[in-house]
């Protein structure tokens, strides 16, 4: 790669680290449902109009859009909002890659090899780890939401894969437009007509830059940059910038929240790095049995990392 291109990769991975500092901040300003429906909104609108149609089936639009857009960032911004931080949400969502190898397997045919396998349970070491560190110091419920986002992030990427998009951006501004109105449904039902006006009457710039950050830089600009890069280099040597993420969500929300790291984290924060970073690159994925139709995939072809 060249050292422009590095410098992007490392650019992108720093935005969408410092994207769960500014989904905190967020949460001070919007519940959480409707935070994340006014994400995809801003992230869609204008977006759809200049990208095109949609290169894919609309039943790939749709199933990621639920997955990832309603199931996703809905749990992972209620569970912030219940107490889960910024840094430890940018690393403990890392195991989806664990919970795509495991889906791909049983939906895809594609079985990890030893390698793999071992990489998955070092990886759910590092979040055993965690979760002993987060029921020593904070909210369990919150964690297990984080935990839950991370897996329905995993169902997304498979559909991805199976998907196949042709231009990421295109893909992601159509996916967008399927979670707007779902999650303003759930937003009315859970936060209520009065919280949502009132914040949406009490927005001020802080507010509003929230909103703009995760929907136009982190999620418009990051994809865009991200599939400019998968498109002049290989996957495999664009995929491992990913686990720069939580290196830059834990220092950010160290820096700007003052949240502190303890060292039960930092050996949580090994672990599932390294886990991940074996799951997503090391060995060989085994060929899925003849006739099973499944396509052939590297993982980090598979893994998206923004948040």
């Amino acid at each position: 790669m060249r050292p422009s291109h590095i410098a992007l990769a490392v650019l992108v991975t720093a935005l969408w680290g410092v994207n769960f500092v500014v989904i905190e901040l967020g949460l001070d300003h919007f519940p959480p449902l409707l935070f994340s429906a006014l994400r995809f909104l801003i992230a869609a609108l204008p977006a759809v109009f200049f990208v095109g149609p949609p290169k894919v089936a609309w039943k790939w639009i749709v199933g990621v859009g639920l997955a990832l857009g309603v199931a996703k960032f809905g749990l992972l911004f209620v569970g912030m909002d219940q107490g889960m931080g910024a840094g430890l949400s940018s690393l403990v969502l890392q195991v989806q890659a664990v919970f795509t190898a495991l889906f791909a397997a049983l939906t895809l045919g594609e079985r990890p090899g030893g390698v793999r396998v071992a990489g998955m349970a070092v990886a759910l070491a590092g979040i055993g780890v965690a979760a002993v560190d987060e029921g020593a110091s904070g909210p369990v419920l919150a964690f297990v939401l984080v935990i839950a986002a991370a897996a329905f992030w995993g169902v997304s990427n498979v559909l991805t894969r199976k998907a196949a998009p042709p231009d990421s951006l295109n893909f992601m501004v159509w996916v967008s437009t399927v979670p707007v109105l779902p999650l303003l449904g759930l937003s009315l039902l859970f936060e209520g007509w009065d919280r949502d006006t009132d914040a949406l009457a009490a927005m001020d710039w802080t507010g509003a830059g929230t909103v703009v950050y995760v929907a136009w830089i982190s999620t418009v600009f990051g994809f865009g940059a991200w599939g400019y890069l998968l498109r002049h280099h290989p996957a495999s040597s664009v995929a491992p910038f990913t686990l720069l993420v939580p290196v830059f969500g834990m220092s950010s929300a160290a820096l700007l929240l003052d949240e502190s790291v303890s060292p039960l984290r930092w050996c949580a924060a090994a672990l599932l790095v390294g886990g991940v970073a074996v799951t997503s690159l090391g060995g060989r994925w085994q060929k899925p049995a003849a006739g099973t139709g499944a396509p052939q995939a590297a993982a980090p072809e598979m893994q998206e990392a923004r948040a």
